[in-house]
């Protein structure tokens, strides 16, 4: 559960930052599609007693390669909703990675820019959007500074140690039963096209029969 400020008339300024990639992998394992603008309202809205100073989105895009080019065009008509919304977006152009699949981590960027955000805006509250362990220093960090760290992910995707170093998590399952439900084909995104391999012809060997050895000279 989620604290809110008891002071008379008081309200926390909060910065929200959002790892995209994590976050929506949560929500397409749930069988559904992000309402981002249900998510802002959610965290930070005008119900929430809190004011929101920024909510950063960073994103991973494909790479810039033809192979990965319609994706990319996708992902790009998405960050540009984002940003037509009000939402700030950081992206990192992502690399080639197993067959049908890229990487873009975007860790590096979110924790670099939650320390240098949070002495330039001066929040009362951080809320990260994330269930990766590997952010747990951070809410260490920003909780040094005196601001209340607060996570938001779903408990299957909370790593133990981060959920042990944030001031308190705000539980995601709830709000995502709310959000329309997607088909599979909706829900994962989709791997580039690619030709289809050319089956190799089946070759098909002779059986082997063996031949009776003729007798030798002395052989009975």
């Amino acid at each position: 559960m989620r604290k809110r400020n008891q002071e008379s008339g008081a309200r926390s300024r909060v910065l929200v930052l959002v790892d995209e990639s994590n976050v929506g992998s949560s929500v397409r394992t749930a069988g559904r599609g992000l309402d981002w603008l249900k998510l802002r309202d959610f965290l930070a809205g005008p119900n929430t007693g809190r004011d929101l100073i920024e909510m950063v989105v960073y994103a991973g895009l494909p790479p810039a390669i033809p192979t990965w080019q319609d994706e990319r065009d996708r992902k790009n008509k998405f960050v540009h909703w984002l940003r037509s919304n009000g939402f700030m977006v950081v992206t990192k152009d992502g690399a080639p990675a197993e067959e049908g699949h890229y990487k873009a981590n975007v860790d590096v960027m979110m924790a670099i820019d939650a320390l240098e955000l949070s002495i330039e805006m001066r929040p009362d509250v951080v809320i990260l959007v994330t269930g990766d362990a590997d952010f747990a220093y951070l809410a260490i960090k920003l909780r040094r500074h005196g601001i209340r760290v607060e996570v938001a992910s779903v408990a299957a995707n909370l790593g133990n140690l981060l959920r042990a170093s944030a001031s308190d998590v705000i539980d995601l399952a709830p709000l995502f039963r709310t959000f329309e439900i997607k088909t599979v084909q909706d829900a994962v995104p989709q791997a580039p096209n690619r030709k289809p391999r050319q089956q190799q012809p089946r070759i098909r060997r002779p059986r082997f029969h063996p031949v009776a050895r003729a007798r030798q000279p002395g052989e009975s």
